[in-house]
C-alpha cells in the first residue's frame, strides 16, 4: 500500500505527555514515547474498541484506560502470553526535527479467538413450568449466622412457590464472593459491556449466578431485605450497581435483556422506612425492565421508637399474618408471570431515547 505521510509535529512537542490521542483523518493513533523512541499503534483496543492513546505507559506496554488489557506501544502486540491479540502498527520517521506517520498500518489487526461469555448467549425463555428465584440480601456473618427476618419471610415465599408447582432457585447474597462495581461506566458508556466486565475478566466472581437467574432462568423474581439506616442493605446496593451493565444495554444497543419478568419485594426491619426503600427497589427494578405484580411487596417494621430487637425477631416468627403474606406476594406474582407469558409480543420491546454517542469506527481496517 503507498505510504501517506502526515507531520506530527516537532519532536519536543511530542515526548511530554508520553502517550497521547491523534485523529488523522479516518486513523486514530495512540502516539507514544519512552527512552528516546517514538511508537504509534492503532488507537482502539480490540477488547471492546477502548482509546488506548488515553491510558497509560507499563514500560513499554500501553494499558486500556477501559479495561486494562496492554499493547505493545511499538509493535501492537498483546502482552507477554497475550500476542496472539495484535492491534496495527503505524510506521514513523523522523526529518528536521519532525515525527512523521504513515496513516495506512503497516500491519493488520489480530484478534485472538475468545470464546463467546455463557451470560451472552441469546435470551430465549425454555419451556417448562414457572421458576421463581428469591434472592436474600441481608448482610452476616456467615461463621455464626443469626436469624433474618427478611429471609425467612422470603423462605417462606419461596416455598410456597415449590407448593404451586413451579421450578425455585434460593440465592444468598451472602454467600456470594464478588467484586464492586468498578465503574467502568464512568469512563465511557461502551466500556461497560454486557456481559459485566468484571464477570468476563474474573472467573471466580460469583456475581455470574445472579446474572444467569435474573436474564436467562426466572419468570418471577423477588428480593428480600432488611432496612439499614433506613435504605436497603448495603449487599443489595452492591449487587445493584453491578447491574448498570444490564441498564446500559439500552442505552448504548437498544437492547433490553429483561422482557416480560416480574418483581416483588419483602422488606423488614426494627424501625419504619419501608415506603422509601420500597419506592428505591421498585424504580430501579423498573428500569431494568420488570413489571410487577397487584401490590408488589410486603413489608414488617416495629416503628421508629423500637429497639427491642430479640421481640421484633419472636414477632416475626410466630407471625401467621406475615407468612400468609409472603404466601400471597408470591402467588400474585406467579398470577402476573402467567398472564404475561401467555400473551407475549411477536417483537421485542425497544425503548427509545437516553442513547449515548456512538464510538468512532475504526476505518483503517
Amino acid at each position: 500500500m503507498e505510504k501517506t505521510w502526515t507531520d506530527l509535529g516537532h519532536v519536543d512537542s511530542l515526548k511530554d505527555p508520553p502517550l497521547r490521542e491523534v485523529t488523522l483523518g479516518t486513523a486514530v493513533i495512540a502516539v507514544s514515547y519512552r527512552e528516546g523512541k517514538f511508537g504509534a499503534v492503532s488507537n482502539f483496543c480490540n477488547h471492546a474498541g477502548g482509546p488506548l492513546g488515553s491510558g497509560k505507559l507499563d514500560d513499554d506496554y500501553i494499558i486500556c484506560p477501559w479495561h486494562n488489557w496492554k499493547f505493545h506501544r511499538v509493535t501492537g502486540f498483546g502482552e507477554p502470553g497475550f500476542e496472539e491479540d495484535r492491534v496495527p502498527q503505524f510506521e514513523l520517521k523522523i526529518e528536521n526535527d519532525h515525527l512523521y506517520v504513515n496513516i495506512n498500518p503497516i500491519t493488520p489487526r489480530q484478534k485472538a479467538p475468545h470464546p463467546p461469555h455463557p451470560l451472552a448467549r441469546p435470551v430465549k425463555r425454555e419451556n417448562g413450568p414457572l421458576r421463581v428465584v428469591g434472592i436474600s440480601t441481608t448482610v452476616m456473618d456467615a461463621k455464626n449466622p443469626r436469624y433474618s427476618t427478611s429471609e425467612k419471610l422470603l423462605q417462606v415465599a419461596v416455598d410456597h412457590a415449590k407448593d404451586l408447582g413451579a421450578q425455585t432457585m434460593f440465592i444468598r447474597l451472602n454467600d456470594l464472593k464478588f467484586r464492586a462495581c468498578e465503574g467502568y461506566y464512568s469512563k465511557s458508556a461502551f466500556a461497560c459491556t454486557w456481559p459485566c466486565s468484571i464477570t468476563q475478566m474474573d472467573e471466580t466472581d460469583q456475581l455470574t449466578q445472579v446474572y444467569e437467574a435474573l436474564i436467562h432462568w426466572a419468570d418471577v423474581v423477588i428480593v428480600s431485605t432488611p432496612i439499614r439506616w433506613g435504605a436497603a442493605s448495603s449487599l443489595y446496593h452492591k449487587m445493584i450497581e453491578r447491574m448498570n451493565c444490564v441498564q446500559n444495554q439500552i442505552t448504548i444497543n437498544n437492547k433490553a435483556l429483561i422482557q416480560n419478568k416480574v418483581a416483588s419485594f419483602i422488606i423488614t426491619g426494627g424501625q419504619d422506612n419501608v415506603q422509601d426503600v420500597a419506592g428505591h427497589l421498585l424504580g430501579f427494578f423498573a428500569e431494568l425492565g420488570f413489571v410487577f405484580p397487584p401490590f408488589p411487596f410486603i413489608a414488617h417494621t416495629m416503628g421508629w421508637d423500637a429497639e427491642d430487637m430479640e421481640r421484633n425477631i419472636s414477632y416475626v416468627e410466630k407471625s401467621d399474618g406475615l407468612k400468609s403474606g409472603a404466601r400471597d406476594l408470591v402467588k400474585r406474582s406467579m398470577d402476573m408471570a402467567k398472564i404475561i407469558l401467555q400473551h407475549v409480543p411477536e417483537e421485542k420491546i425497544v425503548r427509545p431515547g437516553r442513547k449515548a454517542q456512538h464510538l468512532t469506527v475504526d476505518k483503517e481496517e
